[in-house]
């Protein structure tokens, strides 16, 4: 079977952390987030890159990060651009915030055409996430599939963060996902703070959506469908988004697709807000000292 591809959505505004948060050095060397996920995939066999960035970023990320993989692995891009929505839609006055992840996939129909995995160019998420992942993305089976994070083990000191809360099956596949944006921890559990003013209590158990992702290219008319009708309802406000996790949520609820979670004890650690990158900086120094990754990835 062709090698699968990954998906990294990069074109994030980066507007809580205050800067290109996918360019910041994390490694010893000077390596991204980016850099320890595509050597994790590459390891696991993805064969092609395809980033989804913005048209203003479009220089300074070619030289500072894609450069860096050219030579080892074929590399694409594609451009996550307000003004890029389906015949019959336009841009409402005022709107600059991005459309969500539904819509940064969407917009790598024309350039991927093998099964694909899709992340967050800003979370760390392990080398046995990627294995698994390539196990089930080249297994032949027409099933999507999510890799599943403890609730507990992704949460913030910082602030609040929006995750895909999920339910499974007794065979793991997803039944239902709630995509939560302001959580926050909560004594030993965590709670969402709902836009009507409610919250919402949990465990910290729940297995989360940290936009990991296995998709066959078929999804890609399936979203279009979604977001359009995504856009038929919200596309007059200036803030709304489709996210990735309430897409196939909606696809699951319709019974147009089964999605099989992947669990993984590996580590998920992200940069959300600035205060979290030392974080990120000694958990990555703690796995290179236990072997993991060489101290020089690209040396």
């Amino acid at each position: 079977m062709t090698k699968p591809t990954l998906l990294v959505l990069a074109a994030g505004m980066g507007s809580r952390y205050g800067g290109l948060k996918q360019i910041d050095p994390v490694g010893p060397a000077g390596e991204t987030i980016i850099d320890y996920s595509i050597y994790d995939a590459m390891r696991a066999g993805f064969g092609k890159l395809v980033f989804v960035i913005r048209k203003d970023i479009e220089q300074q990320f070619r030289e500072i990060i894609g450069s860096r993989f050219e030579k080892r692995i074929a590399v694409e891009y594609v451009f996550q651009e307000l003004d890029k929505l389906p015949p019959g839609f336009s841009l409402p006055a005022g709107r600059t915030k991005p459309w969500g992840t539904t819509h940064a996939i969407l917009m790598a129909e024309g350039v991927v055409k093998e099964n694909f995995a899709a992340i967050n160019a800003d979370d760390f998420y392990g080398q046995n996430a990627y294995k698994i992942l390539a196990q089930h993305l080249t297994a032949g089976t027409p099933d999507y599939a999510m890799v599943g994070f403890i609730l507990k083990n992704t949460l913030s000191d910082h602030g609040s963060v929006a995750r895909g809360v999920s339910r499974t099956d007794a065979n793991n596949y997803l039944t239902s996902i709630v995509e939560m944006t302001k959580i926050v921890r909560d004594g030993s559990g965590a709670k969402n703070e709902n836009a009507d003013g409610t919250t919402t209590k949990l465990s910290g158990d729940e297995p989360v959506s940290m936009n990991f992702w296995g998709f066959t290219p078929a999804l890609f008319p399936q979203i279009k469908v979604d977001f359009e009708n995504f856009l038929k309802r919200s596309g007059g406000e200036l803030k709304s988004e489709s996210f990735i996790p309430s897409t196939v949520g909606n696809l699951v609820n319709a019974g147009q697709a089964k999605v099989k979670v992947l669990r993984t004890n590996d580590s998920w650690f992200g940069v959300t807000y600035r205060e979290d990158r030392p974080r990120v900086v000694e958990s990555i120094r703690q796995l290179i000292t236990q072997g993991k990754y060489p101290e020089n990835l690209w040396a």
